[in-house]
């Protein structure tokens, strides 16, 4: 009997573990889709810049960047539960502070990216 318990701990460590590697992949999926936002946003800056008045493509780019960095922070914020929930074992799970700073980096970066098409 003890053997089997065993063996159902071990499984459920292995399941916390697959969990936790699923959720860094989940994480970086929605990274992917908020960069995807920002390069749309240049995308439609680029290809509308003839458009009268100029205000209308910039808005349009400044939405996507907003839901960029919602996105990012909407991430952040899913992970971090995830994980909060887990217990670690065999695998390790990137720190809290990485995921924060990828997050905080990224949505500078497209906060940045939005003032210079407000620019162009």
């Amino acid at each position: 009997m003890s053997n089997s318990n065993e063996m159902a701990e071990d499984r459920t460590d292995w399941a916390e573990d697959r969990t936790i590697l699923a959720n860094e992949r989940t994480f970086a999926g929605w990274m992917r889709t908020g960069m995807a936002c920002v390069a749309l946003a240049i995308g439609l800056k680029a290809v509308f810049a003839p458009f009268e008045p100029t205000w209308i493509p910039k808005a349009v780019a400044s939405a996507f960047i907003l839901t960029a960095v919602f996105i990012f922070w909407a991430a952040r914020g899913q992970a971090c539960a995830t994980l909060a929930r887990l217990n670690e074992n065999a695998a390790q799970a990137q720190p809290v502070r990485y995921i924060t700073m990828l997050s905080v980096i990224l949505s500078i970066a497209s906060l940045m990216t939005g003032a210079i098409l407000w620019w162009l």
